[in-house]
């Protein structure tokens, strides 16, 4: 699963991704690596396996994982080829979500490429060239379904939706801002629309800036992001980046002395996992304790599947106790003796954070 960082420069995003990159070479029970330079896979922070860890003592411990992209600063007029122009909405195009960096921290030292600032004008900028973008492929789609009506009435939901989608990209606004139908999201889905992917704004602030509520550049992409669909995190990522290179007991002092219960970074992760509609299920036992990612709404068999194909083509049921449940009754023994673990047939839907032991036959 792929989040791309994007933002204009001088915003903060490669400080992000390298305090990202950095926090995820620091858990070492995932074998962090760099795919390319511009790539990130890291661990998403999840206390229930810790917790699970001191009921199994297990040789290891695996956490469900996300992969950052860091993809080139963008400028005005990227979607006619300024700047990386094409390249950096290729890049886009390639991921399932957006992480959008907007600077709301004032520093005279630190250029702004505008010259002021003005959050919600940056998002505009950012934003509006992934419209442009999207109104180009929009057209060539409508002009096709058009020129195939002549042949084949059932075209004509095509027209309708792609007419729908233009409508609201030529008023500034986004695709993910419109509701669509099953059929209309089917005809949609192979057009990688840039405007479609969920998207997180960072707002990047000034360590004063954290622990004010009523901070007017923050509340600006709050009330911006409402109309939007998206979602917002405030954090500093100057302090991010300083926690990044500290050990779990340092980093725990340093977020004390700040008078945070987590740092921006994991709400990001977390955030991050949660935009792309994702969830893990968990395994439990002496080799492993272990998340798996599945999407929302996932079927037990194909949930096997993560784990192994065999265990999806083969699969009988899932035995399942919940996290809550095993932790507070303190084992899986005494779990079965209260009768909290269910067996679960092939339309049983998982949820976030069973515990399950799946039985199989191949």
């Amino acid at each position: 699963m792929k989040i791309g960082i994007v933002g204009l420069p001088n915003v903060g995003k490669s400080t992000l991704f390298n305090a990202i990159t950095n926090a995820g070479a620091e858990c070492a029970n995932y074998p962090f690596c760099t795919i390319e330079p511009n790539v990130g896979v890291v661990p998403v922070p999840d206390e229930r396996l810790d917790n699970l860890a001191q009921i199994y003592n297990p040789q290891k411990i695996t956490h469900a994982i996300v992969e950052f992209v860091d993809i080139a600063g963008l400028v005005k007029g990227a979607s006619k080829g300024e700047g990386l122009g094409n390249k950096f909405l290729s890049h886009i195009r390639e991921t399932d979500a957006i992480c959008e960096v907007v600077r709301c921290f004032e520093e005279t030292n630190i250029v702004h490429v505008d010259g002021s600032i003005n959050p919600v004008r940056d998002i505009e900028t950012i934003n509006l060239e992934l419209v442009f973008a999207d109104i180009e492929t929009v057209e060539k789609r409508l002009e096709r379904a058009k020129k195939m009506i002549k042949a084949d009435k059932k075209y004509q939901l095509e027209i309708d939706t792609w007419e729908k989608i233009k409508k609201a990209l030529e008023e500034g606004k986004s695709a993910r801002s419109l509701e669509y139908s099953e059929e209309e999201l089917e005809i949609i889905k192979d057009a990688f629309l840039l405007t479609m992917k969920p998207i997180l704004y960072v707002a990047n602030v000034s360590e004063s800036q954290l622990t004010d509520e009523n901070d007017k550049n923050v509340n600006a992409v709050k009330e911006y992001a409402k109309n939007d669909n998206a979602e917002v995190i405030k954090l500093c990522v100057k302090i991010e980046e300083d926690l990044s290179s500290l050990s779990g007991e340092e980093k725990k002092e340093m977020l004390e002395a700040l008078g945070l219960k987590e740092s921006g970074l994991d709400k990001v992760i977390k955030a991050s996992y949660d935009l792309l509609g994702l969830m893990s299920f968990l395994t439990a036992g002496e080799p492993e304790v272990r998340a798996w990612t599945i999407k929302k709404g996932t079927k037990a068999p194909q949930a096997a599947g993560k784990i192994h194909s065999d265990i999806e083509r083969g699969f009988i049921r899932a035995e399942i106790v919940s996290y809550d449940d095993l932790i507070r009754e303190g084992s899986i023994v005494a779990a079965k003796e209260k009768g909290l673990m269910r067996s679960e047939g092939k339309d049983y839907i998982m949820q976030d954070g069973d515990v399950v032991l799946f039985k199989f036959n191949v």
